[in-house]
């Protein structure tokens, strides 16, 4: 069974009418990859280099050809004007052009500097569009993968697919530079000598140059296809440590707490013997392929050469022609044996271009409905009407939870682990859809505006607040783009963190490090606050807001977001108590059903789910 078809199959057990779809892993972009035709992938690059709507770039694109072609033609009159010269010094031939040794001496110089002034403006003239095309694919995967779901981001191996990205933008690069730029022209030249030999000299010499091409370029092709695979060996084997390594990097931590280091040493090294093994195999298969090409272009050009010579005996051909074969030879075999690597290299971006293209491919789970309108914010009532959800097929999180939260209204979400309180954050923000039932704001579905307009009504403060490895300022001002320092400090006064940062060396611009690891806890959590208070949304989502804050602390955060909660929606997702006991309401969660909800003294008065999980807080903190 295919990774489609299970896929298929398990997505159709999904309770709702919208079963999620399941993101495919690396390891399966990659098999789907090998699996599609080259000139598929080379008709996904096409649009980039041949833009409709770009007509400059189409101008680049002839007119590098156009570069290309003239350096090939001036590349093989190089050798005539050579055997011109030869025949004047040794006072054989014709006389080419009417010109002396001397002249055809001069002409060759300039003709050598034109073959490469023409090839030098080819790759400035085509740089642009190479570039171009290199940026714009970039960007598309960038914006791709920011629009991927979150199911997607939570599966997905970070090590994994930066190298997918990265292979596939090099793989372009790399295609546009020689195949366009290096096959197309060698081609182009073997077929020019080839008449120049069936012209100047008679049907054997061409007969020897082609059949030692064609040897060549068999041998070439037949070895490169096995080195293919030993090389996506060595790639798999890369990619391995490159993950092992990456992994163990952001759980720096994790590491230093249980005195991991010399374990995730050996996991690396590991990987990195694999590697080591794989990549011993490629340089000897390397070895032999250049003997193999060195030994076939041997016996060409000694074949040419002997009949050239033979041909210098008998009186039919002069020294000057005798040179002009070995120069014709050496032009030709100069960039053969380039063959193998730009082969091999080409298979392989191809691959690597076909992964990235097959991750481009990736349906985003969430959309928008065509022309659909901006959420139009004119209360802020949020209304979940029998939600039911599930991350798996076989596993229902939310079984029918219906919650309001008047304009204005204070709406805290209790329970114990595991029973979907952040989950409904999530749906709100529209991580995810809604498989039953429906979400509203203002009356409005959430699956029925654009996400972009629902974002911007949604201020979040996470549970684990993640931070830019750039300065503080940087990453409250991300709440607001083109905020000014006013606003920013403005926010950081009222997330109580505004002194703190002004003690520091730099202030705001104090660099916070990789997930601003430099950072305390509850430092990281208030410069979150401070950038979600500098947004300034109608709708507040607080996911654990306070949960790595000290007692004092959190009642100065808690009399913050209080006056920030002002004339808005504020939903409170908490598992200590103790920080939503103010809440207007107070909605119990057991296992995605709500077993209980009202005010925190009624639920007390009540002595039912609420109350033992306040007393067993209370003695908890006692104690």
């Amino acid at each position: 069974m295919s990774a489609d078809t299970s896929r298929a199959q398990g997505a159709s057990k999904t309770t709702g009418a919208n079963p999620p779809h399941i993101p495919m892993t690396e390891e399966e972009i990659a098999k789907a990859a090998e699996g599609q035709s080259n000139l598929r992938v080379l008709k996904k690059v096409a649009p980039y280099l041949w833009p409709d709507d770009l007509p400059w770039v189409k101008k680049r694109v002839v007119w590098a050809m156009i570069f290309l072609l003239v350096s090939k033609l001036v590349s093989v009159v190089i050798p005539v004007l050579y055997k011109g010269a030869v025949d004047g010094l040794a006072d054989e031939g014709v006389p080419f052009l009417a010109l002396g040794a001397i002249g055809l001496t001069v002409a060759y110089g300039v003709a050598r500097a034109m073959n490469v002034g023409f090839q030098q403006l080819r790759d400035a003239v085509f740089a642009r569009v190479g570039q171009r095309a290199l940026r714009m694919l970039a960007l598309e995967t960038f914006e791709h993968i920011h629009n991927l779901s979150m199911r997607y981001h939570i599966t997905r191996k970070t090590g994994g697919l930066s190298r997918i990205i990265e292979r596939g933008v090099k793989g372009v690069d790399f295609l546009l530079r020689f195949m366009l730029l290096s096959i197309g022209p060698l081609i182009l030249e073997l077929l020019m000598v080839g008449i120049i030999f069936l012209v100047l000299f008679d049907f054997w010499y061409l007969l020897i140059v082609a059949v030692t091409i064609a040897f060549y370029v068999w041998f070439t092709f037949a070895v490169t296809e096995w080195r293919v695979k030993l090389r996506r060996q060595m790639n798999d084997q890369d990619t391995d440590a490159n993950q092992k390594a990456i992994d163990s990097l952001l759980n720096y931590e994790t590491v230093k707490y249980f005195s991991a280091e010399q374990r995730e040493a050996s996991r690396y090294d590991g990987a990195m013997a694999g590697y080591e093994e794989a990549a011993i195999k490629t340089n000897y298969s390397l070895a032999f392929l250049n003997f193999g090409q060195s030994l076939l272009i041997t016996c060409g050009l000694v074949g040419v050469m002997v009949m050239a010579a033979i041909g210098v005996q008998n009186g039919t051909l002069t020294v000057g022609d005798f040179v002009m074969v070995n120069a014709y030879m050496v032009q030709i075999t100069i960039p053969l044996n380039f063959l193998g690597t730009v082969y091999r290299e080409i298979r392989q971006a191809l691959v690597d271009m076909g992964q990235m293209f097959t991750l481009l491919e990736q349906p985003a789970e969430i959309t928008d409905k065509p022309d659909a309108p901006d959420l139009k914010v004119t209360g802020g009532r949020v209304t979940l009407e029998d939600v039911r959800f599930g991350y798996d097929p076989d596993r229902e999180i939310l079984k029918g939870v219906s919650i309001e939260a008047a304009p204005g209204e204070m709406v805290a979400i209790v329970g114990s682990t595991g029973s979907g309180k952040s989950t409904i954050g999530r749906l709100l923000f529209r991580f995810y859809d809604v498989q039953g039932g429906a979400l509203k704001i203002d009356g409005q579905d959430v699956r029925d505006v654009t996400q972009d307009s629902l974002h911007r009504a949604i201020g979040v403060v996470p549970q684990d607040t993640v931070l830019f490895n750039d300065t503080i300022g940087y990453n409250i001002g991300y709440g607001r783009d083109n905020a000014t320092q006013a606003e920013i400090e403005e926010a950081a006064k009222s997330a109580q963190i505004h002194s703190f940062i002004q003690r520091l060396p730099k202030g705001y611009d104090t660099a916070v490090g990789e997930r601003g690891l430099k950072l305390s806890g509850g430092e990281k959590q208030r410069v979150g606050i401070a950038r979600t208070l500098l947004k300034n949304p109608p709708i507040l989502l607080l996911d654990e807001a306070t949960s790595a804050l000290d007692s004092e602390t959190e009642r100065e955060i808690q009399d913050a977001l209080r006056q920030a909660g002002k004339g808005r929606t504020v939903l409170t997702i908490a598992h200590r108590l103790s920080t939503v006991a103010e809440a207007d309401r107070i909605v119990v969660l057991e296992q995605g059903e709500i077993v209980e909800q009202g005010s925190h003294d009624d639920l007390l008065a009540r002595n039912g789910r609420y109350a033992q999980l306040w007393q067993r807080q209370q003695s908890e903190e006692t104690n």
